[in-house]
């Protein structure tokens, strides 16, 4: 018998207080660790996934590169390189710009409550997709981005939405260097 998938449980300042069954954080809003990584090309084009429709959440909407949860005992860095080797096939250097907190009703009953870290890395070659874990992909220039999620909110996650500007801002003053 497989072991469920496992999160981190942490207080308000990361710090770890607990470790729950992912599913069950996420039906009790607990809050938990989680990292976010924003991947960009030398044209300046922002890499998208579509969340494959047969995840627990949020399945068929647009997001940044690469979203999940550390494992019990593993850091956030190096889950953040699992991860994305994972779900795009591929794995470049990542620098961390920033944490944050939010709270998200979603689809199903579920709700994220999470500190995310959010990671910032550079790459040029198209990505190897896992199917069971994206539908599809794209480069996308930020600016059609932030015109097409005010227009089609509904089409991208929540965490995308609420944290793009705070990216791009890092980005524009040289916090991912």
């Amino acid at each position: 018998m497989t072991k469920p998938d496992e999160v981190i449980l942490v207080d308000e300042n990361d710090n770890q207080i607990g470790i729950s069954e992912k599913i069950k954080a996420h039906l009790g809003g607990k809050l938990h660790r989680a990292f976010s990584i924003f991947i960009f090309n030398a044209s300046g084009q922002m890499l998208l996934q579509k969340r494959a429709k047969g995840k627990y959440h949020s399945g068929g909407l647009w997001s940044n590169a690469c979203c999940s949860h550390p494992n019990p005992g593993e850091n956030t860095e190096a889950a953040a390189h699992r991860r994305l080797n994972e779900e795009l096939g591929f794995d470049c250097p990542l620098v961390e710009v920033y944490q944050f907190v939010y709270q998200a009703k979603l689809d199903g009953g579920l709700s994220e409550h999470e500190y995310d870290h959010v990671l910032i890395g550079s790459y040029d070659a198209e990505p190897r997709v896992n199917p069971s874990e994206v539908d599809d992909w794209k480069w996308i220039d930020p600016a059609s981005l932030r015109e097409d999620m005010q227009r089609n909110p509904a089409n991208y996650t929540y965490w995308l939405r609420v944290s793009l500007d705070d990216v791009l801002a890092k980005l524009r003053n040289g916090k991912a260097n």
